[in-house]
């Protein structure tokens, strides 16, 4: 398991570090992502036979979703790399409050998600889902904030 998430990880990061805003390259790290991340999540989250079919309809729903809200995370990332030298304190400020909103957001739909899943399959099945989004999502914040550097005045 752990193996995976740094594989993602790693995906995630070599692809920021090379990330212009040129649109095409962000979908190119988004369908990577998304493609490695779902193999993943079949590792980890068993629904039943009769479960399977509308576990992953929704699956699909959340990760359009997701992907989308990576997209807002790839541009903040790129916009805090551009400026983080310089940045002035409303800068920072404003940044700051997009990336909580961004983040707030994230965590949101993993929520609603977790009850979607639970409504058409079970406790089980959408407690496995919660556990591995947000041990993904966990390992991701973790290595980026390890790589981005801190804001000196």
């Amino acid at each position: 398991m752990k193996k995976y998430i740094l594989l993602i990880a790693a995906l995630f990061l070599a692809s920021f570090a090379y990330t212009q805003s040129n649109k095409e390259e962000v979908d190119l790290m988004q369908a990577a992502f998304g493609m490695d991340k779902k193999a993943v999540v079949a590792d980890f989250v068993k629904p039943s036979p009769a479960q399977k079919d509308a576990f992953w309809k929704l699956y699909d729903e959340y990760e359009t979703q997701r992907k989308e809200l990576g997209k807002q995370r790839i541009a903040l990332l790129k916009q805090y790399a551009d400026k983080y030298t310089m940045m002035t304190p409303l800068q920072a400020d404003e940044w700051t409050k997009k990336v909580i909103d961004l983040q707030k957001k994230t965590d949101g739909l993993i929520v609603t998600y977790y009850g979607k899943i639970k409504t058409i399959s079970d406790g089980l099945v959408a407690t496995q889902f919660y556990q591995i989004e947000n041990y993904i999502l966990t390992a991701i914040r973790m290595q980026v904030l390890q790589n981005v550097p801190f804001l000196h005045k």
